[in-house]
């Protein structure tokens, strides 16, 4: 029997979608057009198949959500993943906590930012330019008007560009949305 998983965790849980997800046998033309636009050589998760429901969507969300976490220049990879990470946080995405915690793991090879991150939630305490982008990412995830001046003042203090700022609001925003669709669709579950 599946548990609901309501502990952050760097340990990527099974996503159980509440909607029946897309057969993939059974899916339509416009639906498998919207699965092909994934970046992915694995299977197609069950809340892409879940999104395919809706492809005209799908087909547009994919493309953005691949060029905000993975596109070239500006910020690290890693630092978006941490941006990706204190809006799961702010927004009890466990889910996406992890998923987005692992990765910044493989990138970085640093498994105790997201441990210190996961023990002590919005109020962890990290070196200075994890810092900055992990207050950002929380304050505008919070409450986007929080985000000001202030926070955006220490961002260019740790060496942030305008374009590297940028690519921190997209990631914490995306999760903003995410995170809100994967509560909604689904719960995390450990078999």
């Amino acid at each position: 029997m599946s548990k609901v998983v309501h502990e952050f965790t760097a340990t990527v849980p099974r996503w159980q979608p509440y909607v029946t997800p897309v057969e993939i046998d059974k899916a339509t033309p416009e639906q498998l057009e919207a699965m092909q636009v994934t970046p992915s050589n694995k299977k197609i998760s069950a809340y892409v198949l879940t999104l395919a429901h809706d492809p005209e969507s799908l087909k547009v969300r994919s493309p953005l959500f691949n060029a905000i976490m993975y596109g070239r220049g500006g910020l690290s990879s890693a630092e978006r993943e941490l941006g990706a990470v204190a809006a799961s946080i702010v927004n009890a995405c466990v889910y996406c906590a992890a998923v987005h915690a692992s990765r910044f793991n493989q990138l970085t090879k640093r498994p105790e930012v997201m441990e210190t991150i996961f023990a002590a939630g919005t109020q962890a305490e990290l070196e200075e330019q994890h810092q900055a982008i992990f207050d950002f990412a929380v304050k505008l995830s919070q409450s986007p008007p929080a985000a000001g001046a202030a926070e955006l003042a220490a961002l260019r203090e740790v060496g942030l560009s305008e374009v590297e700022i940028l690519d921190l609001i997209l990631s914490a925003s995306i999760f903003g949305w995410a995170n809100r669709l994967m509560h909604t669709l689904g719960e995390p579950v450990a078999d």
